[in-house]
């Protein structure tokens, strides 16, 4: 979903902060929750937060270049989330982690990722497609002030607020009004301010920021939002793959396409890229898009 939690002092060092943890043990961390009105916690802060536990487990010269993960419960928003690594591997060249996420005792989410050292070689991609940049579009909070008396007033406040990373899309959808397109979403998105070096920071940032919208695709052939009320949406797993280097206060380009969608799942690609066209990041994620209307008998998750 499209949103963060509102604190307007200074949106972004809470979300750092947020993303950061507390160590309690060996391996052990401790990270708070955004609650931005519907109970549940954010599947990209649970991502971004366990990509970071893992990465202070990890020699300094390996960087993630994958993780999968599955959403095993929803997490609570009003509670702190237990983050257990267990360090798996360290090879001489790959460091293996997995993360489990705990809320109450139980397991909420599961992830693995592997850390590599620096190492030359082969060097291609896709390429990026020629779309209209940044400076112009509407932020994506602007285009939600629109839309404002649409918007539940008990979350309003938190989804009409600065946030600490910007969203611009292109050609964006009303979420109210949704009509069948094309399976494709183009969003720009970066940091509000700057960033530190610490190239941790930005990839967690970005598997943070990776959630955002990802799943939408797959409901536009069927002219269908996560705002309709018989509309049950969620994400059910999310992998991604680290390509190059990259900063997250400067723009990327987040393409996203659905290449299918059936027995109530939903299936989204996103390829992630800098200002210069270069492929930095690749995401997948499949997701819940039950019609409650179509399968009113059908079992909760």
């Amino acid at each position: 979903m499209d949103m963060d939690v509102c604190v307007e002092d200074n949106v972004l060092g809470e979300l750092l902060t947020l993303l950061k943890l507390e160590k309690i043990e060996k391996n052990i961390f401790r990270g708070q929750s955004q609650d931005l009105g519907f109970g549940s916690v954010f599947g990209g802060q649970v991502l971004g937060q366990a990509l970071s536990a893992a990465y202070q487990t990890v020699p300094t010269e390996r960087r993630a270049h994958s993780l999968h993960a599955y959403f095993l419960r929803p997490g609570i928003a009003t509670k702190p989330i237990v983050y257990d690594v267990d360090c798996i591997r360290d090879g001489k060249s790959f460091t293996t982690r997995r993360v489990v996420a705990i809320q109450k005792g139980r397991a909420i989410f599961n992830m693995s990722a592997s850390f590599q050292i620096d190492e030359p070689g082969f060097d291609h991609h896709d390429p990026a497609p020629e779309v209209d940049g940044p400076e112009g579009l509407k932020s994506d909070l602007e285009m939600a002030n629109q839309v404002a008396d649409k918007i539940p007033p008990g979350i309003r406040d938190k989804i009409l607020c600065k946030k600490p990373i910007e969203t611009r899309t292109i050609n964006p959808i009303n979420p109210f009004a949704p009509r069948k397109r094309e399976p494709v979403r183009y969003t720009w998105l970066r940091a509000i301010d700057k960033l530190e070096d610490d190239f941790a920071v930005h990839q967690y940032l970005l598997a943070y920021a990776s959630d955002y919208g990802l799943l939408s695709p797959s409901l536009y052939p069927h002219g269908r939002s996560f705002w309709e009320t018989e509309m049950q949406v969620a994400s059910l797993d999310h992998a991604m793959w680290f390509h190059r280097d990259f900063r997250m206060d400067d723009w990327l380009l987040y393409v996203m396409r659905s290449p299918n969608a059936c027995k109530a799942r939903g299936l989204s690609e996103g390829k992630i890229y800098n200002r210069e066209g270069q492929l930095v990041a690749t995401a997948t994620q499949e997701g819940l898009i039950r019609n409650r209307v179509l399968t009113k008998n059908s079992i909760p998750v």
